[in-house]
């Protein structure tokens, strides 16, 4: 723990900024992969309670789910089934099933960028406090005695890097947060067009009976 609290203060002011950085972006990340993995859950949930339905051609029971439902498959399909009361073409269910999933999709990648730019930020904020802090050491070596220049050179350089070394410990773990926060909205997006094209091919099936009837 000594050596923890040696290194934040030898670091110079730029270790604040970062920690701020470090805070906030993972803040961000929990809140997304919370929202995510609710997300999915959600749409598990609403798809499992759909299918019976609209594979037993009860489309009213089917609405009525959707309406209910906060969940995002439900806001997709909904536009599929409100669609199908003005026109039961194939291409026009499709059509509105899009435009839901283009208004669900923004929800879904709200604020994961920002953990990928915090984690730039570390990292420069870093790189930033180390050329002050040579800087400093430099200027403050020109006066020394030339005895004493080298070893004050190397112990400000070592300090200097330490903010370096912490832009990166706080970099390497927001970096790795986004690329798990991309993999689970692009498993929840493509969960969602799968959704569509099975909810879309089912009505398009009904729709065919009825019009064989």
């Amino acid at each position: 723990m000594d050596t923890i609290i040696r290194f934040f203060q030898e670091g110079g002011v730029f270790m604040y900024p970062i920690t701020l950085i470090l805070a906030l972006g993972m803040a961000i990340a929990l809140e997304r992969y919370l929202f995510l993995s609710s997300a999915k859950s959600k749409n598990n949930k609403t798809w499992n309670q759909l299918i019976p339905l609209i594979n037993q051609g009860d489309i009213v029971a089917a609405a009525k789910v959707v309406e209910k439902t906060k969940s995002h498959i439900g806001h997709v399909v909904a536009y599929g089934l409100n669609q199908r009361k003005t026109s039961k073409h194939r291409e026009d269910i499709e059509t509105a099933m899009e435009e839901g999933l283009m208004e669900v999709l923004p929800k879904l990648e709200k604020r994961t960028h920002y953990v990928a730019t915090y984690a730039n930020i570390a990292t420069l904020m870093g790189l930033l406090g180390t050329i002050i802090g040579l800087i400093q050491a430099f200027t403050a070596v020109a006066n020394a005695d030339p005895a004493e220049k080298a070893n004050l050179l190397s112990a400000s350089i070592s300090v200097a890097m330490n903010t370096t070394a912490y832009g990166l410990i706080a970099a390497i773990p927001l970096l790795l947060m986004f690329a798990l926060l991309q993999t689970k909205t692009t498993e929840v997006v493509d969960s969602l067009e799968m959704a569509s094209v099975k909810i879309v091919n089912l009505i398009s099936g009904e729709n065919s009976k009825n019009g064989n009837a």
